[in-house]
């Protein structure tokens, strides 16, 4: 556990004051510090874009466009806000995380934010910085044991053990297009008079295909975290009734380019859709029962060191079966020990 964490988890044996668990921890500072990394981000955003944001009806009302905040003050709220927010994440999760954290800062303010002027790719930035916030959750509860230093940011992200992180992230990146395609239909003629190169104006037949595409890809992405263990077998039935009904809308929304009232039925659905499925990842994460089932009823764990096998015959001539069912007595008979 990192130092922020470490310190408060304190010794219950030391102190009368009541303990958090150290995941509790883990979980606040990443909260925390994830919020102060998006207020940096959105700051900046707007900091760069005030007489753009002046033009849409969606943004005009934003502090700064109003006269409510300086451009000079926006600065350094984006500055103490990164830094605040960096360092609970570096004190309170892990490096990785944080470096995760700052690149997305980044991404958001100085590639996306400009790009939107330029080229419509800008959407597909933009989703990756959505997706990256699930793969920092992973890593941060990868990293509580990391302690030692064995755990690096190459184990942290590209291990066997990390594709479920990657999973939810890409999640969070396919349901941005048909959330924000949606949308961005139903006002693509202020994008439009403000300068922002949107697939919405600029080519809507491709607005809408991308936006039924992704959708589709949420049922790959749902069965993937089922195949590598992270959920159970109900998320597939919960995820095939979400993603199947974003789907559905996003069909209508392709097949009628967004009229009739498509695209406000996809914009809905979306909204709806995502925390469907993710509370359906919840509820039926691997695993989650049994302990539930264990602290209910105080059942123990099995203890591995239990059950051992072997291959070989033992030295008097025991099979593996015969020592294990000894060694399994031999620890059911031995007497309690202190804590």
């Amino acid at each position: 556990m990192y130092p922020i964490s470490s310190l408060l988890a304190l010794d219950p044996s030391m102190t009368p004051l009541p303990t958090l668990s150290t995941s509790t921890l883990t979980l606040v500072y990443l909260t925390a510090g994830t919020f102060l990394s998006s207020c940096s981000a959105n700051t900046l955003n707007m900091m760069f874009e005030p007489k753009y944001d002046a033009l849409m009806s969606r943004t005009r009302n934003r502090p700064i466009v109003r006269g409510l905040v300086s451009r000079r003050a926006a600065l350094l709220f984006a500055i103490a806000t990164a830094a605040s927010g960096l360092a609970l994440l570096y004190f309170g999760t892990n490096p990785t995380v944080t470096g995760l954290s700052a690149a997305n800062i980044f991404l958001y303010a100085f590639v996306y934010t400009p790009l939107k002027r330029i080229h419509v790719i800008n959407t597909w930035v933009g989703a990756v910085v959505g997706g990256i916030p699930p793969l920092m959750g992973w890593v941060a509860a990868a990293g509580q044991t990391a302690t030692t230093g064995h755990d690096t940011w190459r184990d942290m992200l590209f291990s066997k053990d990390s594709i479920g992180g990657w999973l939810l992230g890409g999640i969070l990146f396919a349901w941005q297009f048909p959330h924000f395609n949606a949308l961005s239909h139903t006002i693509r003629e202020e994008y439009k008079r403000a300068g922002y190169k949107m697939l919405c104006w600029v080519n809507p037949a491709r607005n809408a295909r991308v936006a039924l595409r992704y959708s589709i890809l949420m049922f790959p992405i749902s069965i993937g975290l089922w195949y590598v263990g992270v959920v159970g077998h109900g998320f597939l039935v919960s995820s095939s009734i979400a993603n199947g009904w974003l789907v559905k809308e996003a069909y209508h929304f392709w097949q009628h380019q967004g009229a009739n009232g498509t695209a406000r039925g996809l914009f809905w659905a979306s909204i709806w859709q995502l925390p469907i499925l993710l509370v359906g990842g919840l509820v039926t994460k691997k695993g989650l029962w049994d302990g539930v089932w264990r602290n209910a009823f105080g059942q123990p764990e099995e203890d591995e060191d239990d059950y051992l096998y072997y291959d070989d015959e033992g030295e008097n001539g025991e099979t593996g079966n015969q020592i294990a069912s000894q060694s399994a007595s031999v620890a059911g008979s031995r007497p309690a020990t202190a804590a």
